[in-house]
């Protein structure tokens, strides 16, 4: 088909619309739901099923054509117009060769949507999502997202499979670096801010991109932290822990959302009606796709839930799937299916018009070709604008764990400084997990950013921390017995003033299929550590790890350690700021950190027991008998260059629609800091049991050295409420608990009554 057939097919019928639609968003979405009606009106049961399939890149778009095998069937399938979209396929280039493949040579032209993990950057990377979320700051997050989008719009992507917004609380799981952490308030918070990024103002524009809500649901409850391992949880859960931020989600707007590849309730996510129709089409009012994770709707026969691929095909379109990714369920068995009249065509219209409409949506039917534009591909992949915004994500990230005596900031004039670790010269694992479109080696290393602060300091890199190649696809080597550097390094340390010891785990320790059962400093660097500090106490510990890190021994001995994460491409950049006090960090923990792995999961907002006291005389209460029960490091913890006084605390309940708690905060240290003042709540007693304390509100802000600020939070139904087990959201009165302060346990406590 040619381009001018194409026209013509938008003309054709109910499409003879404007193609300047109406800026009211009621005016634009009614004048889209025409053209998707008409256009599918004009179509086979083939082009319909064709739209609801997403291929893997396959082939060199701009060489020849695939001539054999499966990447011939692949191709031949898509001149058909058997294709919707594609993942992986990235460059201007090789977008425009395929979507002229779709827009010019299928009978009715409809173009194709191409996704891809974006996770936390494109070229220019900013912190791993986990570290960005340890910020608690909405704008930065946001324009971290909105940075992401530009670059990727670039190279020809519309669509990122991002934000994964699931809560966990395991810190084995490998994809905790992925997501915001194990609080679902911050959760829905930080993942509205990323979609409102991807999306922009506008989704028409030509450097927006559709956000993907992921796992619906339960994901990050894999038991064990094992990777695409069973979940088990009860509806209290579900609804109250699970779901809040994929709500928020949908009122965000967010136009597609990705299915699970776990079960819940004995029911695989993707062919799992409850959660996809009744729930998120249903109850939430969801207008985007729901697409499935890498081939799950063929893992539903590896569940034991379908017998076959046919039978996987008829229980994902039925549950809602909208469109399949690379498990070959839909493009082999759906047109059969609803000739055999298994599947009712309804349904396939229903998911054909919701993926039609966001295609309409991001604008791809006025200019199928809008991501295409190879001259904004080489001007935006790594701009300055774009480096910048990374290092001020990067600073927000950082988290100071200790700062015994004072020991940081060092000293700008500090001399004898000795850096330790081969992650300090390391430009590739600072990148951290999930960066499938940038480049090895682009991280500014820690060795870097020191330059360009002081010239004082000797190098010794101590002991690998991964041996061999290192690849995304495979498992990684740790270095388990070379300890050939240690004497050089111990060596350095004992001449030196201070010692920086950059340790951690690789970029690839974490990520998709990276649990742990041992969360401590991988391979030989404990030792390393402990080594150098027989010779030299005045250490100070830079974590770079993507993950809680279980580290009782250095939280006792260090003086100072400093969770840097995995920063991205401004890395060394954001820490050699942060040790000499260029920056202040201002970053708190998104997730607890336990003293061992034997707490996972551990996490702040749990429930009471029916045995909570320490009871000194007996050991009948809920406890540990080897272990202390509290965290190493509790969620919302972190420490400044400064400190901060809370004081004053009031709580007006006399409209208990709008309850106010205010609280004097005070910087009482001689530098101007940021703080993130944190307020939780107990619900007393419930019909359905709360736990010990939950967030519902923060603010973050600047305060000069003696400088004081009224915070002042207001309590509504919406902080005050939760969803029973019906999933009926309720406001019960009762006594309420109030803590306001640095931390999720430390603060000034009061009570109020809900009348």
């Amino acid at each position: 088909m040619k381009r001018s057939n194409f026209l013509i097919t938008l003309l054709t019928g109910a499409l003879v619309l404007s193609s300047c639609v109406s800026n009211k968003p009621a005016e634009r979405a009614d004048e889209i739901d025409k053209k998707v009606n008409a256009l599918l009106a004009q179509m086979t049961i083939e082009e319909k099923v064709g739209q609801m399939v997403q291929y893997n890149g396959f082939y060199d778009a701009t060489g020849p054509a695939p001539s054999e095998g499966n990447a011939q069937e692949k191709y031949d399938n898509l001149k058909k117009g058997g294709v919707g979209s594609f993942l992986n396929v990235r460059g201007a280039k090789q977008v425009r060769a395929l979507q002229k493949i779709a827009v010019e040579e299928t009978r009715l032209g409809i173009p194709l949507i191409f996704g891809l993990d974006v996770i936390h950057g494109h070229k220019t990377l900013s912190p791993i999502p986990l570290a960005e979320s340890a910020s608690w700051d909405m704008q930065a997050i946001k324009k971290s997202a909105r940075v992401a989008a530009i670059e990727a719009s670039a190279i020809g992507i519309n669509w990122t499979f991002a934000p994964m917004v699931d809560i966990y609380r395991d810190a084995r799981w490998g994809r905790v670096m992925e997501g915001a952490g194990e609080d679902p308030y911050l959760g829905a918070k930080i993942g509205v801010a990323r979609i409102k990024g991807f999306q922009g103002d506008d989704l028409s524009a030509h450097n927006t991109i559709a956000a993907c809500a992921k796992h619906f649901a339960g994901y990050g409850f894999v038991e064990a932290g094992k990777e695409y391992n069973t979940v088990d949880f009860g509806t209290s859960t579900l609804y109250n822990i699970v779901l809040p931020p994929f709500k928020a989600a949908v009122d965000a707007d967010v136009k597609t959302v990705m299915n699970a590849f776990n079960i819940v309730n004995g029911v695989p996510s993707t062919g799992n009606k409850f959660l996809q129709r009744d729930i998120l089409k249903g109850k939430w009012g969801f207008k985007g796709y729901v697409i499935s994770d890498w081939a799950s709707g063929a893992e539903m026969v590896n569940h034991g839930f379908a017998a076959d691929l046919k039978e996987a095909s008829l229980h994902a379109a039925e549950a809602g799937c909208d469109m399949d990714m690379e498990s070959y369920t839909y493009v082999n068995h759906l047109v059969d299916l609803v000739e055999e009249g298994k599947v009712n065509v309804s349904i396939v219209d229903e998911a054909v018009g919701r993926i039609l409409r966001v295609k309409y949506e991001l604008g791809l039917f006025d200019d199928p070709y809008k991501y295409c534009d190879e001259a904004r591909e080489k001007e935006l992949l790594y701009h300055d604008d774009h480096q910048a915004a990374a290092l001020d994500m990067a600073h927000k990230s950082v988290v100071l764990l200790k700062n015994e005596g004072g020991i940081l900031p060092l000293a700008k004039d500090q001399k004898k400084i000795a850096v330790i670790g081969a992650l300090a010269d390391d430009k590739t694992s600072m990148l951290g997990s999930w960066r499938i479109g940038s480049d090895d080696g682009t991280a500014v290393s820690v060795l870097e950013g020191l330059n360009k602060h002081t010239a004082n300091y000797t190098y010794a890199k101590g002991a690998d921390v991964v041996a061999g190649d290192v690849n995304f696809v495979f498992h990684l080597n740790e270095n388990t017995t070379d300890k050939s550097g240690f004497k050089e390094a111990i060596q350095l340390a004992k001449k030196s003033e201070v010692v920086v010891m950059v340790l951690g785990e690789h970029g690839f320790h974490s990520g998709e299929a990276r649990s742990r059962t041992k969360i401590d400093l991988p391979g030989v660097q404990q030792q390393l550590l402990e080594e150098v500090y027989k010779v030299n106490q005045n250490i100070v510990l830079v974590l770079t790890n993507g993950r809680p890190l279980a580290l009782p021994w250095a939280a006792d001995n260090i003086p100072a350690i400093v969770e840097t994460w995995q920063l991205g491409t401004q890395s060394g950049n954001a820490i050699a700021d942060v040790l000499f006090g260029a920056y202040n960090p201002s970053g708190k923990l998104p997730m607890s950190f336990p003293r061992s792995v034997g707490q996972c999961p551990i996490y702040y907002n749990k429930f009471s027991t029916g045995r909570p006291v320490n009871a000194e005389k007996n050991v009948f209460w809920s406890h540990y008998t080897d272990e202390e029960n509290d965290p190493l490091y509790a969620f919302g913890y972190g420490l400044s260059y400064t400190t901060f006084e809370y004081a004053d605390l009031k709580i007006d309940d006399a409209n208990p629609k709008a309850i106010k708690v205010s609280v004097k905060v005070t910087n009482t240290g001689g530098v101007s800091g940021e703080e993130v003042t944190q307020l939780y709540i107990r619900d007393k007693a419930a019909s359905v049991v709360r736990p010990i304390k939950e967030l519902k509100g923060f603010e973050k802000y600047t305060l000069a050295a003696n400088e004081s600020k009224e915070v002042t939070f207001t309590l509504t139904d919406a902080e005050l409420g939760f969803y029973d087990n019906q999933g009926n959201f309720i406001v019960e009165p009762g006594m309420f608990d109030v803590m306001v302060g640095t931390s999720s346990v430390k603060g000034l406590s009061g009570s109020f009554e809900l009348k």
